[in-house]
């Protein structure tokens, strides 16, 4: 669309030189584009659009890039891109090679941080106004973070080691939001600073008054306003913010941009570390978003909506072994919605936790629940699990507490991209004694991986990724009651090719396995169910690989300590394996990004025709 100011206006000073009704213009433009293009590519709807004035608020009060403005999450950082001179490219927004659907500091110089994992800015900005003081600058380091984020550790471990003299402003993005509702204290405390109104009354009543004083009203007003901490601290206890030595301002109208560049201008005149309290709606302007932010936080592209997915099935397998098991309970972080646990949370509410961005604490809560006698299990995606790794060993497997985990979003994430892609969980956990990894790649085998894992008395975790079953796939497999892998049906230990995976990366085994069939060799494809412990895996599957002169592991995950190395390093133990050429097609010493119009598959050499290319050169 041709559009009156978006696409023209690229820097701070095009910005301040619109007037209130030409910004109203801008803002509908910035909103159409984004509800056109993220219900077409995909992406963060809600969040983004209920920041829209106050991105523009910040660009037109700060000087982006020489004053840092970090976003946290980066999801809702598409008004920012679209004001520093990315509207061309905004099309590409989440497809292979495009516009990464978070900062990018690659992508533009106006993006400081790769920022994809809640809780982190006030961190990355204290270390860019550190910078800043250190080097004699005057520049501002700006995080926005929203109240959800404020209900991660790290935040607060930024607060506490954050110099009130540092030139750092602070948006408290406050909607209320999260992916999910916000839950805990903190959530709570939240609500009292936005429904007391007793500071706020005062604060207009003595405004007034001292105005009407004849001769003298304006000075003191004057005074008074100088000494503004003291006279709240008269008539309002101080808040949390202000008791670690934080400006505090607000809580604010985040839709309307004069009343934010007030504060904003406050802000950088007191040229020390100041919060601002923003109040947004989440999906502002768009009714859909507005009514149903949960669903509309994460949009799939149009032509990829999808029935019932891994998530929501795992929730109902779950919820139903719950009702037979009242040890069993439900932890999550944020992420109800997101992990199936929806349904679970509204019919048994007692045995259901949302612990908020807080991975760590939920690891460890977990552990105290079984160590108690409990059956927790907790939901969470593969690329925020990495956050509760030291949990994980230190607290849950060194006691062999039966923890179990299910991880969400395994694999690469096509359109989040590397802060989000699930490839490293099988690495790290493969190396933690007494865990069980299982791997089901549909629907039928989730059932009895669940069961394992919640009868396993061990650390468990099953990993599964985050689309819905398939059939087709399903039917290509024999199953094998009590066994820990799947084989296509037609194999045979004769077979000259044999290629071994798990995981959604079983439909490229099985495009590799028709195309080698069709070139005139003996083929067979073993999908695992069940990765650890890898000794038991190899003495199961070793039979199979007796005839075999080519095998090729392919795995949706990093090379390094992954299950390639691990099964090899077993397999190695059976004579079945010295007459075989073996190889491990995984991702090898990068982050997964995808070249454009090539799939992520492609990109990274697990694709079917990588297997067939091998096979063929070998």
């Amino acid at each position: 669309m041709n559009y009156k100011y978006l696409g023209q206006i690229n820097t701070s000073e095009q910005l301040r030189a619109l007037k209130s009704d030409e910004l109203k213009v801008l803002c509908e433009e910035i909103r159409t584009t984004l509800i056109e293009r993220v219900l077409e590519n995909g992406g963060h709807l809600a969040s983004n659009l209920g920041v829209v004035e106050l991105t523009v608020a910040l660009h037109r009060i700060f000087d982006s890039p020489n004053d840092k403005i970090i976003w946290d999450v980066g999801h809702q950082s598409y008004v920012h891109k679209l004001l520093t001179g990315r509207f061309e490219g905004f099309d590409t927004l989440r497809k292979p090679g495009g516009m990464s659907g978070f900062t990018y500091p690659i992508e533009s110089m106006h993006d400081h941080t790769t920022s994809g994992h809640a809780s982190v800015s006030i961190s990355s900005a204290i270390g860019f106004a550190q910078a800043n003081r250190l080097k004699g600058g005057e520049n501002f380091a700006i995080a926005v973070a929203g109240d959800g984020a404020f209900t991660g550790g790290m935040i607060h471990e930024a607060l506490n080691n954050c110099d009130p003299n540092l030139r750092i402003v602070i948006i408290l993005n406050d909607n209320e939001m999260s992916i999910s509702h916000n839950t805990g204290r903190f959530s709570d405390y939240m609500s009292r600073i936005r429904t007391s109104k007793r500071y706020y009354k005062v604060k207009r009543k003595a405004a007034r008054m001292l105005r009407s004083l004849p001769l003298v009203g304006r000075g003191l007003f004057g005074a008074a306003k100088k000494h503004k901490q003291r006279l709240k601290g008269l008539v309002y206890p101080g808040n949390y913010f202000e008791q670690m030595g934080i400006y505090y301002l607000g809580p604010v109208d985040g839709h309307d941009i004069p009343r934010m560049e007030r504060l904003l201008r406050e802000a950088k005149e007191s040229a020390g570390c100041t919060l601002i309290h923003v109040r947004t709606t989440k999906g502002k302007g768009y009714t859909p978003a507005e009514e149903n932010p949960n669903k509309y936080h994460g949009v799939a592209p149009a032509d990829k909506q999808s029935g019932s997915t891994f998530s929501q099935k795992a929730g109902e397998i779950l919820l139903d072994r719950a009702k037979k098991d009242e040890r069993i309970c439900a932890i999550t972080a944020a992420m109800s919605d997101g992990c199936g646990l929806s349904k679970f949370a509204a019919e048994l509410p007692e045995r259901f936790f949302d612990v908020g961005i807080a991975e760590p604490h939920a690891l460890t809560f977990a552990a105290g629940l079984a160590a108690a006698g409990m059956k927790p299990v907790v939901g969470m995606y593969s690329t925020f699990l990495q956050r509760a790794y030291d949990n994980i060993i230190h607290d849950i497997a060194l006691d062999g507490l039966p923890v179990t985990v299910f991880i969400d979003r395994a694999g690469v994430n096509i359109a989040d991209g590397p802060t989000h892609h699930g490839i490293f969980d099988v690495s790290m956990l493969s190396q933690i004694p007494g865990t069980e990894i299982y791997t089901p790649f549909d629907c039928f085998s989730l059932h009895h991986a669940i069961d394992k894992a919640l009868a396993s008395g061990k650390p468990s975790f099953v990993r599964y990724h985050s689309g819905s079953d398939s059939t087709n796939l399903t039917q290509r497999f024999t199953y094998n009651p009590g066994s820990v892998y799947r084989n296509t049906l037609d194999f045979d230990s004769a077979v000259e090719v044999v290629i071994i995976t798990y995981g959604r990366i079983a439909a490229e085994a099985v495009r590799a396995y028709n195309i080698i069939r069709e070139g005139g060799m003996t083929c067979g494809v073993i999908a695992l169910e069940q990765l650890r412990p890898y000794g038991e895996v190899a003495a199961e599957i070793a039979p199979l690989l007796a005839g075999a002169k080519k095998i090729v592991f392919l795995e949706e995950g990093i090379l390094a300590g992954g299950a390639g190395m691990m099964l090899r390093s077993e397999l190695e133990k059976h004579a079945t394996l010295v007459r075989a050429d073996y190889n491990i097609l995984a991702i090898d010493d990068h982050f997964a990004r995808a070249k454009s119009d090539e799939s992520i598959w492609r990109t990274c050499g697990i694709d079917a025709e990588s297997v067939v290319e091998w096979v063929n050169i070998r």
